[in-house]
């Protein structure tokens, strides 16, 4: 039985934990040593006649993950055992496989693979992303709420305005993965430690044959591995993408508690349960579940970083951490993603809840307003926050609209007519250049999905 929630069907989508699936492993492993052949063959290493043989049987059809788990249990090393098994297969045409490479030149090549094909998943999913808020910073780029600061009313903002700030920190993210495929996506066949003496003076050429065939770039210079501050990178950048998205769901439960009701995640009233005992109880638990998974993906930061030392051209201490943390981090990242683009696909907005909510301070949020315009009146800026300051206080300690004591106030009456004051005081009107701000994240962000579009075709 599965004890894993992954394993368990729990938490992951199909495409991302096909990747990391043992047969899809298994497959990256035979395409690596079939594009060797290949390369042999075409350096006159190997009879072109039998490269065909090897590259027909190197498939899971042929090469079965339970004659390789059979072989490994016997021998104990799991990358001769898949060679071993490839060349069962392969019959007499099999006696070179595997010629002048060591086991991570085909593992860690393997894994470029499978990280070309997780990216892609992930991409896709964060391109939706941001098309989603892109959508949603149109549609609530006048939408007023208030803004706050230390968890207390600020000044009024508009849910678009938060919606253009997500939605260019995932531009960022698309940007840094496709600057981190350049570091990540490359194989090496390079040898025991690095100096393809295996392969002689043509050692180069079969590394460039081979991943111009598998679609990865070869490492400059290696050791025995790719060295780990290329993965290190990778699940850096990965664990900050899950704390953006920490971040985003972490408003949307602030933002849904009972006493705020300003936006919530979306909820089947038709069967969901919210509580076992308290029928009324409506949880944001999808975004709980995020915040809560990117504390895993975080904690996976630390043994990243430990894997980039390693003795001289390398040792084993790498690989067992990396067994855990590399599918987990990409299964649960794309699961996030998943949850993050469903739950702003169906956001529910409450407009009348927001207009409750900046009425709150009766009309105090509007202070910095009010100082700003009696210095245009001509005070001094320190003695308009001081005449403000006294009478906010005075509005807050007697419950009282802090525009009807404006208006008690004789130096106030002075400054402003009643019509004057009531403009200052409209939050609509204090804005500033909000909708500017929004119209031009999403023209920049409009250029960078046709820019990247066209670089694609």
């Amino acid at each position: 039985m599965p004890i894993l929630p992954i394993d368990a069907g729990r938490y992951g989508t199909p495409e991302m934990r096909k990747v990391f699936e043992d047969e899809t492993r298994l497959q990256k492993l035979l395409d690596v040593e079939a594009a060797l052949i290949w390369a042999l063959g075409e350096v006159g290493l190997y009879p072109k006649e039998k490269v065909e043989k090897v590259l027909e049987k190197a498939s899971t059809k042929y090469v079965k993950p339970e004659r390789v788990a059979e072989i490994e249990k016997k021998i104990k090393h799991d990358v001769m055992a898949v060679v071993e098994a490839l060349a069962e297969a392969c019959g007499e045409e099999g006696g070179f496989i595997h010629f002048g490479a060591t086991s991570n030149d085909i593992l860690d090549t393997a894994t470029a693979l499978q990280f070309k094909d997780a990216l892609t998943i992930l991409e896709t999913k964060l391109w939706k992303l941001e098309e989603i808020l892109m959508s949603l910073t149109e549609k609530h780029k006048k939408t007023l709420m208030i803004g706050r600061t230390h968890g207390q009313h600020a000044l009024p903002i508009t849910l678009g305005l938060k919606f253009a700030v997500w939605m260019r920190e995932i531009s960022r993210y698309i940007q840094r993965l496709e600057e981190c495929k350049k570091r990540v996506l490359v194989g090496k066949l390079t040898g025991a430690v690095g100096t393809q003496a295996g392969f002689g003076e043509v050692g180069l050429k079969i590394q460039k044959l081979v991943m111009d065939r598998l679609g990865l770039q070869p490492v400059e210079v290696s050791t025995q591995i790719i060295q780990r501050d290329r993965y290190a990178e990778l699940i850096c950048l990965l664990a900050m993408l899950a704390s953006t998205l920490d971040k985003f769901a972490t408003e949307i439960r602030s933002l849904q508690r009972t006493e705020i009701g300003e936006i919530s995640e979306p909820f089947d009233f038709r069967f969901q349960v919210g509580s076992s005992t308290m029928p009324h109880k409506i949880n944001p638990i999808t975004s709980e579940r995020i915040c809560g998974l990117a504390k895993v993906i975080r904690g996976f930061v630390i043994p990243a970083l430990e894997n980039i030392p390693s003795w001289h051209e390398r040792d084993l201490t790498n690989s067992s951490a990396e067994r855990f943390i590399l599918p987990t981090t990409f299964i649960l990242t794309d699961y996030m993603l998943n949850l993050m683009n469903n739950i702003l696909s169906n956001l529910h907005v409450n407009k009348k809840r927001m207009i409750e909510n900046l009425n709150l301070t009766k009309g105090r949020i509007m202070s910095e307003a009010v100082m700003l315009a009696l210095t245009k009146k001509g005070l001094g800026r320190q003695e308009a926050y001081k005449i403000v300051r006294e009478l906010v206080l005075k509005s807050l300690m007697e419950d009282k609209n802090f525009g009807e004591i404006l208006l008690s106030d004789e130096n106030i009456k002075k400054m402003f007519d009643e019509k004057e004051l009531k403009e200052i005081l409209e939050p609509a009107n204090y804005l500033g250049t909000t909708i500017e701000q929004i119209e031009a994240a999403i023209k920049k962000t409009r250029m960078e999905r046709e820019t990247r579009k066209n670089l694609v075709k």
